[in-house]
This record gives C-alpha cells, sequence and structure tokens, in this order.
C-alpha cells in the first residue's frame, strides 16, 4: 500500500501522514526531504519550483514510495502533488490512494506564519495556491478532507477508506 497526503503547504500533510501510517503500521516519508538542495534554497528564498525543478523530485519521490511497499509493506508520503501530473508520476511508481487536505486560505497562511522550523515561508502559500489543480471527478483514487479536522479522526476515515477500498 502507497498512500500520498497531499495538499498545499500548511495544511498538515506531515502531521496527518504520520498518523495515518502509524494507524495502518507502516513507515511514513516526508517528501520534503528528498527535495534536492536547490529545489530547498529556492524555496526558502520565495521561489517557486518550476516543473523542471518538481519532475526528478517527483521521480525520486515515487521511487522511495516504491521500495518502502517492495521492503516493508507500505508506505505513507507527505508530498504536495498539486498538480494531476504529478500525481500521476506517484501512480507511476505505484500510488494507490491520495488523501487531500483542503481548508481555508487564512488557516492555512495562519499555520505557516506560526511555523519556525520549516524552511517554506507563508510567501509561497499563494503560488502554491496557484499551481493547485484539484483532483477531477475521474480521479477515484482521491480522498478529500478538511485540513482543520482532528488529525486523529482524520487518520482513522483515511485508514478506513483505503482498508475498506475505493468505492467504484
Amino acid at each position: 500500500m502507497f498512500a500520498v497526503v497531499m495538499g498545499v503547504s500548511g495544511s498538515g500533510k506531515s502531521t496527518l501522514g504520520r498518523a495515518l501510517a502509524a494507524e495502518l503500521d507502516v513507515v511514513f516519508v516526508d517528501a520534503d526531504d528528498l527535495h534536492p538542495p536547490h529545489n530547498v534554497e529556492k524555496m526558502a528564498a520565495g521561489t517557486p519550483l518550476t516543473d523542471e525543478d518538481r519532475w526528478p523530485w517527483l521521480d525520486l519521490v515515487g521511487q522511495e514510495g516504491r521500495a518502502m511497499v517492495e521492503g516493508v509493506g507500505g508506505v505513507v508520503v507527505a508530498c504536495s502533488a498539486l498538480r494531476r501530473s504529478y500525481r500521476d508520476v506517484l501512480r507511476l511508481h505505484g500510488a494507490t490512494h491520495f488523501i487531500h487536505l483542503i481548508g481555508d486560505r487564512q488557516v492555512l497562511q495562519h499555520r505557516l506564519e506560526q511555523r519556525t522550523t520549516h524552511w517554506m515561508g507563508a510567501g509561497m502559500l499563494d503560488s502554491q495556491m496557484a499551481t493547485l489543480q484539484t483532483p477531477a471527478d475521474d480521479e477515484r483514487d482521491v480522498l478529500t478532507v478538511r485540513a482543520d479536522g482532528d488529525p486523529g479522526q482524520l487518520a482513522l476515515s483515511a485508514s478506513s477508506w483505503i482498508v475498506e477500498g475505493i468505492p467504484d
């Protein structure tokens, strides 16, 4: 099982990802840890990534996810996966479930402003929201949940959705 918790910065991907991985008893990987230094430097400086920056990173995220599935049986990855084409790259590597966190811009902005230990600044939220392609109805492998919910409850709901299978 290869699940991706996706959404813009500040939506709580890492928080939910850790809780979901614990609930499913699988490994958690934060895709931010896989960015090459060049990407981190750009984002820390407030410069949005280009697709050329993202493709190798997304491929690495997919490779790491697939390796975790093959090695230990499952993984939950926190990854923005903002565009359908980015999600498709992860699908090529075996991603089978996406949990899309959505939230009010003001709440996300506040979260980012309160964060002190991450290089992704609050100034990047607008570019992330502009890049986001809301999952389409035909992306049946995506569960959309509110980012302002209790992480434990969200993890239980997402776990049930994963275990019970994606409805037809």
